[in-house]
């Protein structure tokens, strides 16, 4: 299924607010005075409003967190690893299975590097103390296989290890990513030799009905009003409509080439406000639909996504069931992260922070 051709002209100037959160807001607060106060000093590696407020965030992790999966050591911010549900770091292959990668987060939801296979392995790490990345790639643009490398894990009846991500408030999708050629690519589905996807599948997590390709929460750069864009697309209620934050800047400038870069997208559910953010500073951009999509108006209160467990996670393209090819993206990966709330721009800036200054 080709991605819909998307329109700006009804965008919002930044990601602080979607035409519907205006709205909500004008009557109530929706979030804690520190986590305002936070966002506004992101900056500062001082900031104590929101050191304050990432103090707060520290649980004890979930039990059987810190056993055969664990945090990946001091690599995860503090007050981000009881909300971690999945974590990729691409160093840690499944035993006995080097195809398969093994979740760091606490859900233990390992994933499959489909078609490559242990090869999509390489010494390339994003940032200090990190070693290897995984390479995706379209494999055949004019064949139409299923050959393309990507990563990902599926399941029809939904993966029960992501329950973490059934009616939630809110979502976040963090991660390292390096383009390594052309993106988008030619559209193997057709033989059409000017018929390109209008999509570039960088990471998401897939809806409660998904056929492998729509999502819950995604990172991707698509067409959106004939120029690509990096963006932040969600859907709240499974089969409804997605709603797309869509950066201001061209997409090679936020993701030029050979050159690793730390992208962040939250979602939250409840406000219909997502934000973008590269190197742990947040992206300016707009909204692509207007009025409420995700249908958050009204009673009842508050809104969270449907009760249903998400079909899987997708990485560097769709279909991570391996039934057809969509999306694919020429692109290194390290250190994915998908949680279960918005983190907050503090939390953003420091966990790029300290990937970048120490070594673990």
């Amino acid at each position: 299924m080709r991605d819909r051709r998307m329109d700006v002209r009804y965008g919002v100037a930044t990601g602080d607010a979607s035409p519907v959160a205006a709205h909500r807001r004008s009557g109530r607060s929706r979030r804690p005075l520190a986590v305002l106060v936070a966002a506004l000093l992101c900056g500062s590696l001082a900031t104590a409003p929101g050191q304050a407020q990432a103090r707060a965030a520290v649980r004890t992790a979930p039990a059987g967190a810190a056993g055969s999966h664990g945090w990946a050591g001091s690599k995860v911010l503090p007050s981000l690893r009881q909300n971690l549900v999945a974590y990729y770091d691409f160093e840690h292959p499944v035993p006995g299975n080097p195809a398969q990668e093994r979740d760091r987060g606490f859900s233990g939801t390992n994933i499959n590097l489909v078609n490559g296979g242990a090869s999509m392995r390489v010494r390339d790490g994003a940032y200090p103390g990190s070693t290897y990345s995984i390479q995706t790639k379209q494999v055949n643009p004019t064949i139409a296989g299923n050959d393309d490398w990507k990563a990902g894990v599926y399941s029809e009846t939904g993966v029960s290890t992501l329950h973490a991500f059934n009616g939630v408030k809110g979502a976040s999708i963090m991660g390292w990513f390096k383009m390594t050629g052309p993106n988008p690519n030619l559209n193997s589905n057709t033989s059409d030799p000017a018929d390109y996807y209008n999509a570039v599948g960088l990471a998401g997590v897939l809806s409660g009905t998904s056929q492998g390709h729509d999502v819950r929460a995604l990172l991707e750069v698509i067409s959106v009003s004939g120029e690509l864009r990096v963006v932040a697309l969600g859907r709240r209620v499974d089969g409804s409509s997605s709603q797309t934050f869509a950066a201001n800047d061209n997409w090679q400038s936020v993701l030029p080439l050979n050159t690793w870069v730390f992208l962040a997208a939250t979602f939250d559910f409840d406000d219909a406000t997502m934000k973008l953010y590269k190197n742990g500073r947040p992206l300016d951009g707009s909204y692509v639909l207007p009025g409420d999509p995700w249908a958050v108006s009204g009673p009842p209160e508050p809104d969270v996504t449907s009760a249903t467990d998400p079909r899987g996670i997708k990485i560097g393209g769709s279909f991570p069931q391996n039934t057809k090819e969509a999306n694919p993206c020429n692109c290194r990966l390290d250190s994915l992260m998908f949680l279960n709330r918005v983190v907050t721009p503090w939390e953003v800036g420091q966990q790029y922070r300290r990937a970048m200054t120490r070594r673990h």
